[in-house]
């Protein structure tokens, strides 16, 4: 639905996992949407120069988040929420109902 406002369906894709997520990496959204690598490097590599999201070091994996100094930060993410209020049920479960913690020690399968 923005991926004509924001240029490609990749970069639609990584603001709609940052806005689910909070935060991520190349790799893991890369997986995710079936997208190659190196597009989904592209645009966190372009939002972070543009200042929508900043990145660090976690081990040797570069972490991205949302800048919160960014001043239309707010308005991006009411925009996105909006937006994916009206993705389809099924692209919204395939995508972005994922576990984030891992499973408790002991727990059976």
């Amino acid at each position: 639905m923005l991926h004509k406002l924001f240029g490609s369906r990749s970069a639609e894709m990584v603001l709609y996992y940052m806005l689910a997520y909070e935060k991520g990496y190349a790799a893991r959204i890369s997986t995710i949407f079936g997208l190659s690598l190196n597009a989904i490097q592209k645009q966190l590599i372009k939002f972070e120069e543009a200042g929508i999201l900043v990145s660090f070091l976690e081990g040797r994996t570069r972490i991205f988040t949302w800048n919160p100094r960014y001043p239309f930060l707010s308005e991006l993410l009411a925009l996105l929420q909006k937006a994916f209020q009206y993705l389809p049920e099924a692209e919204k479960s395939k995508y972005f109902k994922e576990r984030t913690r891992p499973r408790r020690t002991g727990k059976p399968l």
